[in-house]
């Protein structure tokens, strides 16, 4: 009788397991301001949604200095705002922090923030901006993901918050060496559309410091074609990093691609585990 006990406990345990490594992928982007992940990962976190995994973006500022006539808290109203509707239109959750826009620095009480959304988000992936980026708060943005990517599994750094078993994936937004490109010609529209909740953004601040403010539409759909054109095809890194992943004609044909190189930080997966974290991947 105790050995069918044992045997029936060995067995759920086993079951438990199980689960836990086929649940849901746990994804979490970082962006400086409230448009950043949606640019550089809207399209793959609409595959990870329609596939039943589970996406968040963190925004580590306010977004409050970008615009070319309101600023403070009214603009970091309004951008919450935006953010919110696109996070309900990529269906993914949406947190913005209230570091002001411009002075993010790498702090520890920054780094700290990020290892709690890290940790509470349980994730496996992390997508966070390039080191080497034009912009400071994109660099310290990546800085603090860095330095948040070993701290996320030692209990005794932020202890309110326990621990990951396991750590997770890094990546960077990389269209020159990706590791992994991935193919979203399929949910190209929904991210226009979700992307497009950032008005203040793409139809006031930036077409304003790139001198087209005049250029900009009143219509809605028209608004959508004039955003659809920051989007363009794949350039021959990208193009040859689709073709280890997708079979031929399809890897040649793809029009709209988000490409990621892996972190030297964090796990270093080999092909199965990037096909397991990223099944969409997998040939048919």
């Amino acid at each position: 009788m105790k050995k069918q006990i044992l045997f029936l406990l060995l067995v759920f345990a086993c079951a438990a397991t199980s689960l836990a490594q086929d649940g849901p992928i746990r994804v979490i982007v970082f962006g400086a301001h409230p448009d950043d992940c949606d640019l550089t990962a809207g399209g793959t976190a609409i595959k990870f949604v329609q596939m039943g995994h589970k996406v968040k973006f963190v925004s580590m500022t306010n977004g409050d200095a970008g615009h070319q006539s309101t600023g403070g808290g009214a603009l970091a109203k309004r951008r919450m705002a935006e953010a919110q509707e696109a996070g309900r239109r990529f269906g993914v959750e949406y947190t913005v922090l209230d570091n002001h826009d411009g002075e993010l620095m790498p702090t520890l009480e920054n780094r700290l923030k990020v290892i709690r959304e890290i940790r509470n988000w349980n994730a496996d992936i992390v997508i966070t901006p390039r080191p080497d980026d034009y912009h400071p708060d994109h660099r310290y943005t990546s800085i603090l993901v860095q330095d948040a990517s070993f701290m996320v599994i030692v209990p005794n750094v932020a202890p309110d918050v326990p621990a990951l078993k396991k750590n997770p994936v890094f990546f960077y937004p990389n269209n020159t060496e990706p590791d992994i490109a991935i193919d979203i010609d399929n949910e190209l529209t929904q991210k226009i559309y979700a992307a497009s909740a950032h008005e203040s953004q793409f139809f006031e601040w930036l077409p304003y410091i790139q001198g087209t403010l005049d250029k900009v539409p009143a219509g809605k759909e028209e608004r959508l074609l004039f955003l659809r054109k920051r989007f363009t095809p794949p350039n021959d890194a990208v193009r040859s990093c689709l073709k280890k992943w997708y079979d031929e004609p399809k890897a040649s044909k793809i029009m709209c691609a988000e490409a990621f190189q892996v972190s030297k930080f964090g796990r270093q997966p080999g092909k199965e585990e990037l096909l397991s974290l990223f099944p969409m991947l997998k040939k048919q």
